[in-house]
């Protein structure tokens, strides 16, 4: 991610959502369709389905979210961890259209909404607080799926950041110039 200097919440806030959206994206064009299914055990969830219960989460969170309660009385969420879409592309079009949802909730905002209140499972929350919470939840959904990706692709996998053992040579890159940070 490239760091930016800022000190608007709201602006840090969506170029954090937009790069762990990247790093998922990133991280899951890099598996088989066969592998967005794969179980590493019986009690662990799979890529789609994690994807698929983000994909939910955003739905009902980001669904008119200044005005409802951001836990949607008709979402199932026992259901996101069973039986997500079969196929890649379906897979693709809900995390898609969850991160639109958070998108379409979080550009309108200005800065001075930051401290209005609305609501998560009948808690009070400021939204700043809100936005906190659940970038800190897609942060912890991704990092599993960059994980699963890595477990299954192994020596293959594509680093989404400075690749180990290069970090020297990388920073020397930077302190010449010749590359930003990312």
């Amino acid at each position: 991610m490239a760091l930016e200097f800022t000190t608007s919440f709201h602006k840090d806030s969506l170029d954090l959502f937009r790069h762990y959206k990247r790093l998922g994206e990133r991280a899951i064009e890099q598996v088989t369709d066969e592998q967005l299914f794969r179980l590493i055990d019986s009690d662990s969830n799979s890529i789609a389905v994690i994807m698929k219960h983000m994909a939910g989460n955003m739905r009902s969170r980001w669904t008119d979210f200044l005005s409802s309660d951001g836990e949607k009385p008709d979402r199932n969420r026992d259901s996101e961890f069973i039986d997500p879409p079969g196929t890649r592309a379906e897979l693709l079009a809900a995390w898609e259209h969850g991160w639109n949802l958070v998108f379409a909730a979080l550009e309108p905002l200005a800065e001075a909404d930051m401290g209005r209140t609305v609501s998560i499972r009948g808690e009070a929350h400021s939204v700043m607080q809100a936005i906190h919470r659940q970038t800190t939840h897609y942060a912890m959904h991704v990092g599993q799926i960059v994980l699963l990706a890595k477990h299954f692709q192994g020596p293959d996998f594509r680093s989404l950041s400075v690749p180990k053992g290069q970090s020297a040579a990388f920073n020397r890159q930077v302190q010449s110039g010749q590359l930003s940070q990312r």
